[in-house]
């Protein structure tokens, strides 16, 4: 069975703009920002869209389905943004 490819039109990558994480198009906004509004702090989309009023629910909701096909890389992004903090944590709090 081939795998089926989705087109995200909102979701684009810049080497420039968060050292090439997945953004939003036109924006500086981080899929992983959406994710984690999402699935850490449990938004909705009309939540993010209010924190967000910049971006519209299309927007949202590609973010969303991108994370969902890219979802094992983009997690380990998230665990190794945790370490690093933890570890800037310990640093300067010791």
């Amino acid at each position: 069975m081939q795998k089926q490819v989705v087109k995200h039109p909102y979701i684009t990558t810049k080497a420039e703009i968060s050292k090439g994480s997945p953004i939003i198009a036109g924006t500086r906004v981080r899929v992983l920002d959406i994710i984690i509004e999402y699935e850490y702090l449990g938004y909705s989309p009309d939540e993010i869209i209010s924190a967000h009023p910049h971006l519209i629910l299309p927007q949202i909701h590609d973010a969303l389905s991108f994370y969902y096909e890219h979802r094992e890389e983009l997690d380990q992004e998230i665990r190794s943004r945790k370490e690093t903090i933890a570890k800037l944590r310990k640093k300067f709090t010791s």
